[in-house]
């Protein structure tokens, strides 16, 4: 019997993808020496669940779906996962590849390098978020018995373990050391990209999202019985990182650069923070009702998140370019206008795209990444 339509899960892909964009405009802003450090909050800080809340969604949308009586079809999961994701990540990677070899004048990679850019999700910055997912989904005949077997108590521990994982990798000095001064360079980069690669910096999200789609009918009934205090828990999440940061700033004398990548979604507050959105966000699109407009827009940022998230470093380039050839520094409302152009640049494309891939079927190829998985 097919499952209810959650429109929560599209609202929640195009919040997200606003968040991504802020946190990628929020870099470019930093090249100002002056920038302001309450609008670097905002779009370094706030933003942090950004990322880290599309493996709940993803993990969501899988495991709504899945019938964890019935044998899982490994193969044609994949075969339709390669499809959504790697064939994407494939053809976007090489875009931007050759894109910026001509652009920025250094030239397509060599063999080796080339494997490694792919491998490890850099050829362009947002690009790695879907060698994870990829990982995720070969792994899936570990998390469907994991999510199958959970409980309270087993995820509270994971969600301990991951916090304690997040803060070695991040932060133990003994560990990081050893990885900057190692001479073999292959197994260097295997250890200096681990967050492009290692599933285990966002395994407790991604069980939690699988979890909750199982035991839907109870998670709904905890969002309905208990609105004020998810509100609260993401409010103190969010003031707890945002206190972080600004702690860094006023007591330990770290430049904004500095403090952004340090109270980040891996750090504890940051992994606290991005559990209380993941709920709250899910909660407030599914138990409020919003005007049609409101619903209108969620949607259309939904529906074309997945292309808006693909393209947008495009945009974000050349406009950089040419802010740098006028020699226009971004300062706090020229940065607010470049955000909104980014969004809307990025948007329009994708709604471009799309109606030309739909016109016309033998161009699918040139729409991949507009389309969003089934709705859940």
């Amino acid at each position: 019997m097919p499952k209810k339509h959650l429109a929560a899960i599209e609202y929640i892909r195009g919040i997200s993808m606003l968040g991504v964009i802020g946190i990628h405009v929020g870099s470019q802003y930093l090249m100002n020496p002056v920038s302001n450090a309450h609008l670097t909050a905002l779009f370094e800080i706030a933003t942090r669940f950004s990322v880290p809340i599309f493996f709940f969604i993803s993990a969501f949308g899988i495991f709504y779906h899945i019938d964890l009586d019935k044998p899982f079809n490994y193969c044609q999961f994949l075969q339709k996962r390669s499809r959504a994701v790697v064939l994407p990540y494939l053809v976007w990677s090489l875009f931007y590849l050759i894109h910026d070899g001509w652009l920025y004048a250094v030239g397509f990679p060599a063999p080796l390098s080339l494997a490694s850019l792919l491998f490890f999700g850099n050829a362009k910055y947002q690009l790695y978020f879907l060698v994870l997912l990829i990982w995720f989904y070969i792994l899936m005949p570990l998390w469907i018995p994991l999510v199958r077997k959970i409980n309270g108590k087993g995820l509270l521990l994971l969600f301990i373990l991951q916090i304690a994982f997040n803060y070695f990798s991040s932060f133990n000095v003994e560990f990081n050391t050893m990885v900057y001064g190692m001479e073999n360079p292959v197994l260097k980069s295997f250890l200096l990209y681990r967050l492009n690669y290692w599933v285990l910096h966002y395994i407790f999200i991604f069980i939690i999202g699988g979890y909750l789609a199982v035991h839907f009918d109870a998670f709904q009934s905890f969002m309905r019985s208990h609105p004020k205090s998810i509100r609260l828990f993401f409010a103190a999440s969010l003031a707890g990182l945002l206190g972080y940061y600004y702690a860094l700033l006023a007591f330990r004398g770290y430049t904004q650069m500095d403090a952004i990548n340090t109270a980040h979604q891996l750090c504890p507050l940051g992994v606290v923070y991005t559990l209380a959105a993941s709920i709250f966000f899910f909660t407030i699109f599914t138990e409020q009702k919003y005007p049609k407009g409101l619903n209108r827009l969620l949607s259309l940022l939904g529906r074309h998140s997945y292309f808006v998230y693909l393209v947008h470093p495009f945009f974000i380039g050349y406009m950089m370019l040419i802010l740098e050839k006028q020699g226009i520094i971004l300062t706090a409302p020229k940065v607010l206008v470049f955000y909104l152009a980014t969004v809307v640049f990025s948007l329009a494309s994708a709604v471009l795209v799309r109606s030309i891939g739909e016109k016309a079927p033998m161009l699918n190829l040139l729409t991949l990444g507009i389309t969003t998985p089934k709705k859940t």
